[in-house]
């Protein structure tokens, strides 16, 4: 039997994502965000209210990155979405977490998340209901220690966190349970 629960974010899983860009003056501001998604093979979009710190720091910079979060990092990534920019003016410092200029586009690689889409600004669609920042990736970076042996990203050693809306919980993506367009093919 099914039981309505009403109009809630149904989505899982959602990804953790530390979204990064410099203000006016260089300095480094990272949020947290899980409405996050790949909108074409080299784009992604971020549906972030427009007053956000990170998200004018966006509009100032027309760069930024986003890093995945990992078990390693989770009590940072949660301060980043706890904790506003608007209020703490040193939130990045405050973190202990480190940072890089990207040789890509203008905006700070975090150095601790294994991670990062380095990305332009392309577009900002604002309408009633949403504010969405469309970025072009133009570089994707990762730690060593999450490639396999072909080089690709290793979602098992990847340990990245998963957000669960229905309860405000972490998870951590595991086990492989079938090869996409495979499955599918004896139906």
């Amino acid at each position: 039997m099914r039981k309505n629960l009403g109009s809630i974010p149904a989505v899982f899983p959602m990804p953790v994502l530390m979204v990064a860009a410099y203000d006016e003056n260089g300095k480094v501001n990272v949020m947290n965000a899980a409405w996050g998604t790949m909108c074409d093979m080299d784009m992604i979009a971020l549906f972030i209210s427009e007053g956000h710190k990170t998200s004018k720091n966006i509009h100032t910079s027309r760069a930024f990155t986003v890093s995945l979060a990992d078990r390693e990092h989770m009590a940072v990534a949660d301060y980043f979405g706890m904790v506003s920019g608007n209020r703490v003016p040193d939130k990045f410092e405050k973190s202990g977490c480190h940072a890089e200029k990207s040789a890509f586009v203008n905006a700070p690689v975090l150095t601790d998340f294994p991670v990062t889409m380095e990305c332009e600004l392309s577009q900002i669609i604002k309408t009633e209901n949403f504010h969405a920042v469309i970025g072009k990736i133009k570089n994707v970076s990762a730690d060593e220690k999450v490639l396999s042996e072909n080089g690709k990203i290793d979602p098992l050693k990847l340990n990245a966190l998963i957000f669960d809306q229905f309860r405000n919980g972490y998870y951590v993506s595991g086990e492989k349970a079938g090869q996409a367009y495979s499955e599918g093919k004896n139906i």
